[in-house]
């Protein structure tokens, strides 16, 4: 993984002046990580096709409202 992904100095920088040096090194470690993670999952991304019928969707959609009133 690189080391400064889409983190400038300044933004490291900033991090550590204001939440501590090893703070803000863990937190600037974790959106690389997270950051890697999001382009990851982008790369792996799959289109979903919906099976369902339009006409069961519909009621479907009906219902909800109803739904959300009702006290269990």
């Amino acid at each position: 993984m690189p080391h400064n992904l889409n983190l400038s100095y300044g933004t490291r920088k900033a991090l550590a002046v204001h939440v501590g040096e090893v703070a803000g090194n863990e937190i600037a470690t974790l959106i690389q990580q997270l950051a890697a993670e999001i382009k990851e999952l982008k790369r792996n991304k799959v289109n979903v096709t919906r099976v369902v019928p339009a006409a069961i969707e519909e009621d479907e959609n009906q219902l909800a409202p109803q739904l959300e009133f009702e006290h269990f």
